[in-house]
């Protein structure tokens, strides 16, 4: 049981505070409620390009890290497709630095024409060598515009194009930050040995005066069921022939996502699984492969991936891989299977909750969803799955109707 308190300020910044008396150590945590699926389809990579301004400096700060570190502190940010994350470690008694660092950069981001050159640059740098200039690199800029018609998953983080990245103006910038980057669209975690009227006092101090603003309407398209299978080979300078099967699933809010994401590790979590053993270890078609989940917070995607032996083809692949998936749509699978993928599931979970970082990041999370407490809930969730519920759900998902299938051909004198 992972306790907090929750508290809002006036300005609207919803504020979860988890006290851990074991750690010398405290984290500021910040969940912005903006990702690539808020930005316009002509405008893209902005919200993973404002992850790297912001640490361009504010008005009155001008480099956020240096006074951080000197506090004995460290921080770093991620963006997805749904949220911004930024999260500081320090030492507990030099908490306010952070608390100072970060509402300055919520309530007056420096908006400099060097800033934002220098970041352009690091985001465009960073689209070269991780995207276009290395092996798969690209996958995912080829597999969410096949996979998603309307929604805007069909873009990559990283944007959809450089060019997006290279033509954004300071008034593009600044009105994509005035729209996100207020204290009614974010979630700040506050974790660490303290009382809670001293961080109710340290809060109110730093971010009260902050202004408040509306919390931005989300009206994102609708992404239209899938009803056809959809097939694309692209071929690249790659070692060895890939592929990336797509299958749409339920949102993160819907209590059947759980069942997806038993199902994927059934499928291609381990050594153990199902694909894994069938086509590595028994047909040896494949070097490797793995099933995931996206983990979204709309209608998300259970891809299965991996890289096929020299001398198979893709065909042998296919075969194979739906007599697969097929097994799990003809026949339940075992109270035994079941208990011991659940044996992971658990493990993994308090592995996850062990750090204190992580504590706060996945209540930010799970407030954002809606109550932090779902933290302490999931497990109820899992608990609750039978064979039956992944039988229906097989039947529902692993079909070729809602599949989207992405092969990398690898040139032959690439190999």
């Amino acid at each position: 049981m992972i306790e907090f308190e929750r508290f809002k300020l006036n300005n609207g910044l919803t504020v979860i505070f988890h006290k851990d008396v074991t750690t010398p150590m405290a984290v500021v945590n910040t969940l912005f409620d903006v990702g690539a699926r808020d930005e316009s389809e002509e405008k893209t990579g902005f919200a993973h390009l404002f992850e790297h301004l912001m640490f361009g400096g504010s008005v009155n700060i001008p480099d956020f890290d240096a006074p951080l570190q000197n506090a004995g502190g460290e921080s770093n940010a991620f963006t997805s497709n749904d949220i911004t994350n930024y999260y500081d470690v320090l030492p507990a008694h030099n908490i306010e630095t952070a608390l100072w660092l970060e509402s300055d950069r919520m309530l007056s981001l420096a908006f400099t024409d060097k800033s934002l050159e220098v970041q352009r640059n690091v985001v465009i740098e960073e689209f070269k060598q991780r995207y276009l200039n290395q092996p798969y690199g690209d996958v995912w800029l080829e597999l969410r515009p096949l996979a998603y018609e309307k929604h805007p998953y069909k873009w990559a983080t990283i944007g959809k194009e450089i060019s997006h990245i290279e033509n954004a103006t300071m008034d593009d910038v600044k009105s994509f930050f005035q729209k996100h980057y207020s204290p009614s669209n974010a979630i700040l975690c506050i974790a660490g040995n303290f009382e809670l009227e001293y961080v109710k006092e340290i809060v109110t101090k730093w971010y009260g005066d902050i202004p408040s603003a509306k919390k931005p309407a989300r009206i994102l398209p609708l992404e239209p069921e899938q009803t056809k299978f959809k097939e694309k080979t692209i071929e690249r300078e790659v070692p060895t022939d890939a592929f990336y099967y797509a299958f749409k699933m339920p949102e993160r809010r819907d209590p059947s996502y759980y069942i997806v994401d038993i199902l994927s590790d059934a499928l291609g979590r381990e050594k153990s699984s199902r694909l894994y053993v069938s086509l590595k270890k028994e047909k040896q078609i494949v070097s490797n492969i793995s099933a995931y989940i996206t983990g979204s917070l709309d209608h998300g995607l259970l891809v299965i991936s991996g890289k096929l032996n020299d001398g198979k083809t893709f065909e042998e692949l296919d075969v194979a891989l739906w007599e697969t998936l097929d097994e799990l749509k003809k026949n339940k699978m075992s109270e035994e299977e079941l208990a011991r993928l659940m044996i992971k599931i658990r493990t993994e979970k308090e592995f996850s909750e062990q750090g204190l970082l992580n504590r706060a990041m996945n209540l930010c999370t799970f407030e954002l969803l809606g109550d932090a407490n779902g933290i302490n809930e999931e497990s109820e969730i899992y608990n609750a799955i039978e064979p039956d519920h992944l039988y229906e759900m097989a039947k529902q998902i692993l079909v070729k109707t809602n599949c989207t299938l992405l092969k990398v051909k690898a040139k032959q004198n690439a190999k």
